[in-house]
């Protein structure tokens, strides 16, 4: 397939890829409305304790979801080919800024850890946009290998991915995010798998890596060490490590099949920490009940079956697989924090996409959505 620009790019006077892709427009519609009650109602106690008013939290996350959605029309009115072009140039900035959060005049250090850069209004995460980055690279790589016919060989279709990948890793392990590096890694693997690498090249590796990293990246951390002993049994100890865990339980056991209403958590009440960021879907299932988490599952659903298909049906294997990156990188956010909180997977502090408290999560989830819509697009003028 070529990828040149050309006809069969979105052309103005047709309908706008924002309002083409409906099963991915009003589904983000929905969720960020859901997000915004749901924030505030998760952050009015913290919110009155820390700024004294019930709606910090509501009147930020607002402006988040204004800049957001006009970022989402801007990434999907530009030709998606366009970031083909720009995929080194977003590759070095992403790099760029993981460098400067490492720096003490410019990062800001937040329980030990330094992965936000203050610039006044808000503070911004480069380990989010640096995933957005890194799908938009290894589409523009893969692309590039598979049409000179090398993706197949080892040091052409896995090496640079590999160093790429390590050096993002290596100065985001130094803020230290390891949550990130796993889902950074999880993508590059499956858009490496769906691009045709070979299987074989993909899993040989697995059984030396696995275990190394297992050993000196968890085992050899004793806080990681403990969360993964606490999410194995947190009943044993309630009241710490186990104790988000626990009272996240406690909020999904006491929300039943319909919720306790709106702004009727308990949990919310000091006892889950982070109710409004990493543990809202805890207390979702606690106000909405069972009706509404399945409600919201299933709008994921509609959007990574829409992403899916998209990346079936795009024009250019880099549309392809910068749909199937989009979609995994959506996917497995919303499984590891479903899971988190659930207590399927361990601890880990990843948002839920367009529903948890944070200005750049949202940013960089609805530019990739404006990114997808616009392959999608393309792909249905072809179909016409």
């Amino acid at each position: 397939m070529a990828d040149t620009l050309g006809s069969r790019e979105y052309i103005p006077g047709r309908l706008h890829p924002f309002f083409r892709e409906k099963t991915i427009l009003f589904p983000v519609l929905i969720l960020t409305g859901i997000g915004l009650v749901m924030v505030y109602s998760a952050s009015c106690a913290i919110s009155m304790d820390e700024h004294n008013t019930l709606f910090y939290y509501l009147k930020r996350q607002s402006i988040f979801l204004f800049v957001s959605f006009c970022i989402m029309y801007i990434t999907a009115s530009l030709p998606y080919k366009l970031y083909k072009s720009m995929a080194y140039i977003i590759l070095v900035a992403a790099i760029g800024l993981l460098v400067a959060v490492l720096i003490p005049a410019l990062g800001i250090k937040v329980n030990n850890a330094r992965r936000w850069l203050d610039f006044g209004l808000f503070a911004f995460q480069p380990a989010e946009f640096a995933k957005l980055a890194m799908i938009l690279f290894m589409a523009y790589s893969l692309s590039k290998k598979q049409e000179i016919g090398k993706l197949k060989e080892f040091s052409i279709g896995i090496v640079p991915h590999a160093i790429v990948f390590g050096l993002m890793a290596v100065l985001i392990l130094c803020q230290p995010d390891f949550g990130t590096i796993v889902v950074l890694g999880m993508i590059c693997w499956g858009m490496m798998f769906a691009a045709g690498v070979p299987l074989l090249y993909l899993l040989s590796p697995l059984p030396v890596i696995i275990p190394v990293v297992a050993y000196f990246l968890v085992f050899k951390i004793p806080y990681r060490l403990e969360r993964i002993m606490g999410f194995l049994n947190p009943w044993e100890d309630p009241l710490g490590i186990g104790f988000q865990l626990t009272n996240s339980l406690k909020a999904f056991g006491s929300g039943g099949l319909f919720g306790k209403g709106v702004g009727l958590s308990m949990q919310k009440m000091h006892f889950l920490p982070e109710p409004h960021t990493d543990f809202i879907f805890s207390i979702i299932g606690e106000e909405l009940g069972l009706i509404g988490v399945t409600i919201i599952l299933v709008l994921y659903g509609l959007i990574l079956h829409t992403g899916t298909r998209i990346a079936r049906q795009s024009d250019t294997f880099f549309g392809a697989v910068t749909a199937t990156g989009i979609t995994l990188y959506l996917g497995l956010q919303v499984i590891i924090n479903t899971g988190v909180t659930l207590g399927v997977l361990p601890t880990k502090g990843l948002t839920l996409p367009f529903i948890s408290y944070g200005g750049t999560s949202l940013i960089i989830n609805m530019a990739a959505m404006g990114i997808l819509m616009n392959i999608g697009a393309a792909a249905n003028h072809v179909k016409k």
